[in-house]
């Protein structure tokens, strides 16, 4: 900083060190300057003033930006926060940083976001994107590396890396089956999401599989959405619930409590996710744990590798596992 207070510049050095702006330039930049002594001139001046580079000036100049862009369909979801954590310790490591960007949940607002951040980063994670499939078509016009998480895109030249959420789901169904449960109800996620539609195909399957009866709704993504639609199922005569994710079946808990109906006595819950707080819950959720952090961190490997090589990666799919807690039991008589 200069004594004003204000950030040093180039012009600045080349004032203390006596020599042209062009001089200063060319050292600060790595390149070759005919008299090393006035290039330890340069490096000295700009010692003592505290001169900082202006890193997006430069990467400008470089022709990148070293921004990579993080679209997400809602930040106050628990389970997306964990995903950018890993991604952040990876991306942390190199030159590179996040700008992550909330869409809402909105599949078009999510669209905008893209084209608007492919103009100012050098690669793009979509994670969990809702946009429909020919949405996604229009994105390799933009021109810059994509990675989308828990979504399977086709012929689309994206990296993919996402959960085996239909093996954990039917995990989830043969351990209410083994409990002895035989009609089991599904609060399911949004329409536009993709790990919804893998949890339903793991949820039919092992259903036939395992002889059990299941009647769903789709509830949504938040806590007010489990609240709301779990009545929908109870009328439907379940004896155990299975929640889109930890916060649908934190919100059924709640209904639950309203209603003075015991869990797990009379309905078992089981959510997904394994958030944080789900094993702090009354009681503890039972839950199909998926490795968030690990999600992130793979993203970044993918969207690293076409950064690098211009290759896209193949899709990836990390497994899925049950944690059993106190809020699963056998049915009542």
């Amino acid at each position: 900083m200069t004594r004003s207070g204000k950030r040093t510049t180039i012009v600045d050095i080349a004032r203390q060190a006596e020599v042209s702006i062009s001089t200063v330039s060319r050292v600060l930049n790595g390149r070759p300057v005919a008299d090393e002594v006035l290039a330890t001139r340069v490096r000295k001046a700009a010692t003592e003033l505290g001169y900082r580079p202006n890193m997006v000036a430069r990467d400008f100049r470089r022709g990148v930006t070293s921004t990579i862009g993080v679209v997400v369909p809602d930040l106050a979801n628990p389970f997306f926060p964990h995903v950018l954590k890993g991604l952040a310790e990876e991306v942390s490591a190199g030159d590179h940083r996040l700008l992550v960007v909330d869409s809402g949940e909105d599949a078009d607002q999510e669209l905008q976001l893209v084209a608007q951040l492919a103009g100012s980063c050098d690669g793009i994670i979509l994670c969990s994107p809702r946009m429909p499939q020919s949405s996604l078509a229009t994105l390799p016009a933009l021109g810059v590396p994509i990675v989308c998480t828990n979504r399977s895109v086709g012929a689309l030249p994206f990296g993919t890396v996402g959960i085996d959420s239909a093996a954990g789901m039917r995990q989830a169904v043969a351990h209410l089956a083994e409990l002895g449960h035989r009609q089991i109800g599904y609060l399911g996620g949004p329409g536009t999401s993709w790990s919804d539609g893998l949890r339903r195909q793991g949820l039919s399957t092992a259903a036939a599989d395992l002889g059990v009866k299941v009647s769903s709704t789709e509830a949504g993504s938040t806590s007010d959405d489990g609240h709301a639609k779990l009545p929908e199922l109870l009328d439907q005569g379940v004896t155990a619930v299975i929640a889109f994710n930890d916060l649908v079946a934190i919100g059924a808990l709640a209904r639950l409590r309203e209603l003075e109906m015991d869990v797990p006595s009379r309905l078992s819950v089981v959510g997904f996710d394994d958030i944080p707080v789900a094993a702090f819950l009354g009681p503890p959720l039972t839950t199909v744990s998926l490795p968030k952090e690990e999600l992130g961190r793979r993203a970044w490997a993918g969207l690293h590798q076409q950064l690098e090589t211009g290759q896209v990666p193949q899709e990836e799919l990390l497994p899925a596992s049950l944690v059993v807690r106190q809020s699963t039991a056998a049915p009542a008589d």
